[in-house]
């Protein structure tokens, strides 16, 4: 789950306005949350300060060499291989056999395994990042990031998370692929997949992206943080129906660029005008001072009516959505490497 502080009402996921306004009058909220300014929160807390930049800077020159290619039918077909795996929630079968389809699909990289316990509100569980890193030419580190857990609370169902999950490790292993045949000549690149993204019971600042908070407390504390340039996340990318939200939440200069870049692949169509606050696997990272922004569709279906249902399957996303995604990340690695 993520959880979305919208502009103004602050409820959660809802997008029907009739509805978001009944729930403002009875001051409920969908995910069982507090009315709390996010910038308070436990789980976002002030972050570390980095000078803003300007989006336009980021612009490559003519002549700059194109971005790498990927494939979203090959990303499409990853999806669906890797949900055939069942649900993947954290200390399932599933969850093992996940973390060896993901490190057996980026061998050729250098491979780090983050296995740590974390302490969740329903006890001590394992739990591993796993982050794949492509050295570059140049002194700093581009990070590509996306969860590879399910829902536990949905642990007795057939949740399987095709979209939610299944589609950015479908396309960061796609990104793998072009990086390891093509090689990198700009800045590192670490594609790391997140563990113990989903909450273990109702999300909070508690209870919630586990993996990011372990990572980017240990990169703060080893000087990592210092040289990761951006970080880009990337979660529910593959509905059919693709509407990439503006997160509130994410580094202002940084998702310009990113929509910068997006209208220079051509895809400008699937962003959305749609602003929200969302809480999700990013913050940590912003926290301890890495811009961030969060690439991310969370109305998935009429009403968000897929989300967290049995009915988030392959059938829901597309290759289509994919490549959309996929052309919108590597040319926004394309103008990071133009600093």
């Amino acid at each position: 789950m993520k959880f979305v502080n919208k502009l103004y009402a602050k409820a959660a996921r809802q997008k029907n306005a009739a509805l978001l306004c009944a729930l403002l009058c009875l001051g409920l909220f969908a995910a069982c949350r507090g009315a709390k300014d996010a910038s308070a929160s436990a789980q976002n807390p002030t972050p570390v300060s980095r000078p803003a930049l300007n989006p336009a800077d980021f612009d490559p020159a003519p002549g700059t060499p194109a971005a790498l290619k990927v494939s979203g039918e090959r990303a499409f077909k990853t999806l669906k291989e890797f949900v055939v795996l069942g649900p993947r929630y954290v200390g399932s079968k599933g969850h093992e056999m996940a973390e060896r389809y993901i490190v057996d699909h980026l061998q050729g990289a250098e491979i780090e395994q983050d296995h740590f316990n974390a302490q969740t509100v329903l006890g001590q569980f394992p739990m591993d990042n796993i982050i794949a890193k492509f050295p570059g030419k140049k002194d700093g580190i581009l990070v590509i990031a996306g969860h590879y857990d399910t829902n536990y609370p949905l642990k007795n169902t057939s949740f399987i998370g095709a979209n939610d999950g299944g589609s950015n490790v479908g396309l960061m292993l796609e990104i793998a692929a072009a990086l390891r045949e093509h090689g990198n000549d700009g800045y590192s690149v670490w594609l790391v997949f997140t563990d113990g993204e989903e909450a273990m019971k109702t999300w909070s600042d508690q209870d919630s992206v586990y993996g990011s908070k372990q990572l980017a407390a240990r990169w703060a504390k080893d000087g990592t943080a210092d040289k990761v340039k951006a970080f880009l996340l990337l979660d529910m990318i593959g509905d059919k129906d693709l509407h990439l939200e503006q997160d509130a939440n994410s580094t202002p200069w940084l998702a310009e660029v990113v929509r910068r870049a997006g209208a220079r692949a051509g895809r400008q169509a699937v962003f959305s005008n749609r602003v929200n606050g969302i809480e999700d696997d990013h913050l940590p990272f912003r926290a301890v001072g890495i811009p961030v922004d969060d690439i991310i569709d969370l109305d998935y279906g009429f009403d968000n009516i897929y989300h967290h249902t049995t009915e988030d399957t392959p059938d829901k996303c597309s290759a289509q959505s994919l490549q959309a995604v996929g052309d919108i990340v590597m040319e926004t690695l394309r103008a990071l490497n133009t600093h």
